[in-house]
């Protein structure tokens, strides 16, 4: 079922409020003209569109903010911290009154809210002037331009009035430009017994004589298509006649309808597209073992083709799916900007990357950690301008958003300029916890994960960004739900960096496949380094602690078998199978390496998801079901035992 036109303004006007609260943001940083004209073309757009849609409660909010845009266009109000508070908040505003305008009682309580009457005094703070004043400024500015004479062309699509285009409104908008002269053409009428009556089949051309300018008069067409209308250049009134072009009926039969180069297609349809994909691919590896197992060249061919065609549409449909990670940044300039008023802290947002392009799924699971994470760089580890002063750094600090692809991973950082972690804090409230007992000695990097166990928090007192432990908590959490890792690089007096490493996609993966007993599992290939043979000498040690030197390396190994309680058998010699994750490295023992396969990931059911050590499963081309591994929780779980075979290689 397609969209009503309401729902697409919904849908377009949301889009909208987040690409004003992204300008007004800009508009702070950097005062350009062009910014305000962007502010205000963005708020003209959503009042026009309001009105035409029934969204009069927005539309009318909208014109009086607007009206104080208008005076920041005309040089006649000043920017400053104050008016773009009060802009972001009746942004907010008009995001509430959008939502609420289905609610006819929700919208009547809005309107009269405590909030509505707060930010209508303060826009009109900013808007009212002296009678004088505005008497005087627009008497100048009228002194200050000749009228010019505008010639129009305008021939709406045929179809934009099922969509809510309101010609009566454009002509008059132009009308209040100036004086208009019109003339009709109805040359594409079709005859009564043909007339389509929501078809629009009328055109007009157009004399404006006005003092506006160009720009101004573009505004009136911002919801039009360029195809739809025609400006010419203007010519001085006083050389000019009310001459108009010659009428050419055939015009608004002749010219092309819009053409649109997106699409937009719901979240589900492309989830749903996925699942097919990836019965298909699984499909396809049947088909090709079948193929193998035949020896007939000619379906062998045929699944060749087949795989070369299904490769081909699952890098269209991940493509499809992919978002640059900007719409995620872009939310945290008002976070960083909300949190420096609320914590009396000078900080700049600095981002880079944001063309890094993710999967939808991993984009929409980014937000809470990021902002976790924002606020503990900003609460915990940015000082006061004064302490920052007293250590020879400037008095704004910087918060940095980075990312980057490195392989089928992205990796998103946090970066800090501050006093960096406190591992003497950490230690002792991790003591204190029970987390550590006095005798033990973790690493640093032991030390610094620490902070994300739950409720841990090294802070002196709760405040309302931080302090009760269970931000960083949750952005493990949902990392962990992501299938990625954590790492962490801070240095005392210099600031901090958490690095989150996350899978580009969640639906399809490159794996590879190894034996264990009777078993097959999938380790995901971007975590595998590399493939050795296992010595005899080393696989007849019983300790279960043991070392592999690999070029001028000593990398412990784990047998899978005892992991995953499989009993022993007296096979060939086997493979390990080196894979790292958050910054170590260690050997898998294997019976075999069966070589790479392209897994469809399956969730657990919710009678499985508790199960340690396994991201999910897939089928094989046999119809089999193979594990796909964690790493990293496989690493996690056997921390302890990789600390003592540290200890004892020392």
């Amino acid at each position: 079922m397609s969209a009503s036109p309401a729902d697409i303004f919904l849908q377009e006007t949301v889009e909208g409020l987040e690409s004003l609260e992204q300008s007004l943001l800009r508009l702070e940083e950097d005062g350009a003209p062009q910014i305000v004209d962007e502010v205000f073309r963005l708020l003209h757009t959503i009042k026009g569109s309001g009105y035409m849609f029934g969204f009069d409660a927005l539309a009318r909010f909208t014109h009086l903010f607007e009206n104080a845009f208008e005076r920041v266009r005309e040089g006649k109000l000043a920017l400053s911290h104050g008016l773009i508070s009060t802009a972001l908040d009746a942004r907010d505003h008009m995001l509430a009154l959008l939502e609420s305008n289905s609610d006819p009682a929700a919208l009547a309580t809005l309107e009269g809210s405590a909030t509505a009457r707060d930010l209508t005094h303060r826009i009109t703070e900013f808007v009212d002037l002296p009678a004088e004043a505005a008497a005087s400024a627009q008497t100048a500015r009228a002194a200050a331009a000749e009228p010019v004479v505008y010639t129009i062309r305008y021939a709406p699509d045929p179809s934009s009035l099922r969509n809510g285009h309101r010609p009566d409104l454009l002509l008059d908008e132009l009308a209040a430009l100036g004086r208009t002269t019109l003339i009709v053409e109805g040359g594409a009428v079709p005859p009564l017994d043909a007339l389509e009556p929501t078809a629009c089949h009328l055109s007009w051309h157009i004399r404006l004589e006005t003092t506006a300018s160009l720009e101004e008069v573009r505004f009136v067409f911002v919801f039009l298509e360029p195809e739809e209308y025609q400006i010419e250049t203007p010519e001085p009134a006083s050389a000019s006649t009310p001459a108009v072009p010659v009428p050419r009926p055939e015009a608004a039969a002749t010219l092309p309808p819009p053409k649109s180069a997106n699409v937009r297609i719901p979240a589900a349809r492309l989830d749903e597209l996925m699942d097919q994909l990836g019965e298909l691919v699984i499909a396809q590896t049947r088909l090709d073992q079948l193929a193998g197992e035949t020896d007939d060249p000619a379906m062998l061919a045929v699944s060749e083709e087949l795989a070369r065609l299904i490769n081909g549409l699952r890098d269209s449909t991940l493509a499809m799916r992919m978002l640059p990670i900007e719409v995620v940044f872009g939310k945290f300039r008002r976070v960083v900007r909300s949190l420096a008023d609320e914590l009396g802290k000078d900080v700049a947002l600095v981002t880079t990357g944001g063309d890094t392009e993710l999967d939808k799924n991993v984009i929409d699971s980014l937000t809470e950690p990021l902002v976790h994470m924002i606020r503990n760089a900003m609460d915990h580890g940015i000082e006061t301008a004064e302490a920052r002063r007293a250590a020879g750094k400037p008095a704004r600090a910087t918060v940095g958003l980075a990312a980057r692809q490195s392989g089928g991973e992205v990796l998103i950082s946090v970066t800090d300029d501050g006093r960096g972690l406190d591992e003497d804090a950490i230690r002792a409230r991790a003591i204190e916890r029970g987390l550590l007992s006095d005798s033990d000695q973790p690493t640093a990097a032991e030390l610094h994960q620490m902070i994300f166990e739950p409720a841990f928090s090294t802070a002196q007192q709760v405040s309302s960004v931080s302090g009760r432990g269970v931000g960083m908590d949750a952005v493990r959490r949902v990392v962990n739900d992501l299938r990625g890792s954590i790492e962490i690089r801070t240095q005392k007096g210099a600031g901090t960096v958490v690095t989150l490493r996350l899978p580009v996609t969640l639906a399809i993966i490159d794996g590879l496949l190894v034996r264990v007993g009777d078993g097959v599992f999938v380790l995901p290939l971007s975590s595998v380094n590399e493939c050795v043979e296992l010595a005899a000498a080393d696989e007849r040690r019983d300790s279960g602690r043991t070392m592999l030197r690999i070029r001028d390396e000593l990398v412990p190994f784990i047998r899978l078998r005892e992991i995953f309680g499989i009993p022993p058998s007296d096979g060939p010699t086997r493979r390990a199978v080196i894979v790292s994750a958050e910054g170590r490295r260690i050997g898998l023992v294997v019976d075999d390496v069966l070589g790479q396969h392209q897994t469809v990931i399956k969730t657990f059911s919710c009678f499985h998801r508790d199960i340690e050590g396994f991201a999910g499963s897939t089928i094989l081309g046999d119809g089999r079901v193979a594990l796909i591994v964690d790493v990293l929780a496989l690493i996690r779980s056997v921390q302890h035992s990789l600390a003592d075979t540290h200890t004892i290689a020392a």
